[in-house]
């Protein structure tokens, strides 16, 4: 790893940024995973910082919550048996059904894949 320097009146400071191609925004799962690294696992944080890994990181912890997210979803709406009629029929238990679903799925992605 080559680290470059500018100097900064009498002191030379690293050049360290984010690449450009790591500049999307973050999604809520890359955030929870960003906050988490900085105040419980600083020196992982840090060790990805200076690597130039931690955005490519956070977005690989993002898209893969999101994609298990999507992919829990109908699943376990099939196996409680949370249907469209349903819906018609009584929307408040649709709803509590749906966020007791959706609550359940990111609690399992926080302890898989957020906070480990």
């Amino acid at each position: 790893m080559k680290l470059t320097y500018r100097r900064c009146g009498d002191y030379y400071l690293p050049n360290i940024g984010i690449p450009a191609e790591d500049m999307r925004p973050l999604g809520k799962y890359g955030r929870m995973r960003l906050r988490y690294l900085r105040e419980h696992r600083s020196l992982l944080f840090n060790q990805l910082l200076l690597s130039g890994k931690l955005m490519k990181n956070l977005h690989s912890i993002d898209d893969a919550c999101q994609e298990r997210l999507d992919l829990l979803i109908p699943q376990m709406k099939a196996a409680e048996g949370v249907t469209e009629e349903l819906k018609a029929a009584d929307q408040m238990e649709w709803v509590r059904r749906m966020n007791s679903i959706h609550n359940r799925i990111e609690e399992i992605l926080f302890n898989e894949l957020i906070y480990d």
